[in-house]
């Protein structure tokens, strides 16, 4: 039996045997992706970058974006007084590649901060970690899962690039006025009728996926929309509104502000504050599937072999950061963040560098897909910090501060 099928078997017999014969779109995304054997992430489908991969990010377009991100680390660990060790915390790390730009950077230009940093892996991929092993085998790296971190013990930063994105997602859609939960069935089993515009979606000859809509099954999904502030009870909200909600992130970001003592969170990604994400045009939610550098909206076919991704409320982040003691710094897109820490000098001074003229063009077009404001540069880049001082926390991150001319 190939990846496929046998996801698609664990797939039904987790219909089958769940109550009501339905489970959550939030559970039917974490099989499709993490599923321990068959999942995208847990597989060796996965695949980044330009060349037959599903998407790109900033870290595949060349070293500058490690680069940066290196000189805001600098920066934070001289605020927090240099502490021995420093830890960085790379949480879901890809290919290694950002590790590798951030390590080859500091150890070049920083040797002293080399000194005293401990680099930290959170990868629940599999595949993906055996990657970064073999990438990152010449640095004293070191691979753990949450629990194997100590509560109140890190002094740093932990930081991710297009992580929160990829976490299970709840999906919602409004019926007579109502919040209803969207839920993952099976044609024959519970119930065939579809969500909307009978959205039923093949998947085996032997029976098809189809949606269904009931009561919430947890009450934090209500709950959610008064966190951010939101009412969907006013403002123009129609029947058959649809989006999602991520739950996932809040307890990633409830243990990993156990784990930090003193330091930093940066969250990159791609998101909206509240008011935006679920601004009433918006009717169709935000969640996309990513297979071979195309994007699409239906994410019952090629089961395990596409990622499938969500937006991120940057609200709903800082505010239940503030409730886990996280102190909000500051909010700025990846363009603004990139070109305070430097990229401007290093488009600056492209023309005065020894190379060939399609090496110019090509590092060119490079750094400015990373401030691209259609694409990259839109990012969203959220830091918080925990434990520090009011003297620390007072002193302008580069980053968050105005990008020079």
């Amino acid at each position: 039996m190939n990846s496929y099928s046998a996801l698609q078997k664990a797939i039904a017999h987790r219909i089958a045997n769940s109550p009501e014969a339905r489970i959550n779109f939030a559970e039917y995304m974490d099989m499709v992706l993490y599923h321990p054997e068959h999942g995208y992430y847990s597989s060796n489908a996965v695949k980044i970058g330009f060349k037959g991969g599903d998407f790109f990010t900033s870290v595949t377009l060349g070293t500058d974006f490690g680069d940066l991100l290196a000189e805001q680390f600098v920066q934070m660990w001289e605020i927090l007084g240099q502490p021995i060790p420093f830890y960085l915390v790379e949480m879901g790390a890809g290919q290694g590649l950002l590790a590798l730009h951030i390590l080859n950077y500091i150890q070049v230009q920083y040797p002293e901060l080399f000194a005293a940093l401990q680099y930290m892996i959170v990868e629940k991929s599999p595949g993906l970690k055996q990657e970064q092993q073999q990438r990152l085998q010449e640095f004293p790296v070191r691979w753990c899962s949450w629990e194997e971190i100590s509560p109140n013990s890190i002094i740093g930063c932990f930081f991710s690039n297009e992580l929160v994105d990829a976490l299970p997602v709840h999906q919602f859609i409004l019926e007579a006025g109502k919040l209803q939960e969207i839920y993952v069935t099976m044609q024959g089993v519970g119930g065939d009728e579809g969500v909307g515009e009978e959205k039923n979606f093949p998947s085996s000859p032997n029976y098809e996926l189809t949606e269904v809509a009931a009561e919430p099954s947890t009450p934090q999904l209500a709950e959610y929309f008064d966190l951010v502030g939101i009412n969907l009870a006013q403002g123009g909200y129609v029947d058959g509104y649809r989006s999602e909600i991520n739950l996932a992130a809040f307890d990633w970001l409830s243990i990993l502000a156990d784990r930090l003592q003193r330091g930093y969170v940066i969250t990159i990604d791609y998101g909206y504050p509240a008011s935006r994400y679920y601004h009433p045009r918006r009717s169709q939610g935000t969640l996309q599937c990513y297979y071979q550098h195309r994007h699409h909206d239906n994410p019952y076919i090629n089961l395990g072999q596409q990622d499938i991704t969500a937006h991120i409320d940057f609200t709903a982040l800082e505010r239940w950061g503030d409730r886990c003691g996280l102190e909000k710094l500051g909010f700025t897109q990846q363009a603004l963040f990139l070109m305070a820490l430097g990229l401007g000098n290093r488009i600056a001074a492209l023309p005065h560098q020894k190379i060939s003229l399609s090496e110019l063009l090509q590092r060119r077009q490079s750094l400015h897909q990373l401030i691209d404001p259609t694409g990259l540069g839109n990012f969203g880049v959220l830091i918080q910090s925990k434990g520090l001082t009011k003297k620390e926390n007072s002193q302008p991150l580069k980053g968050l501060s105005v990008p020079e001319n």
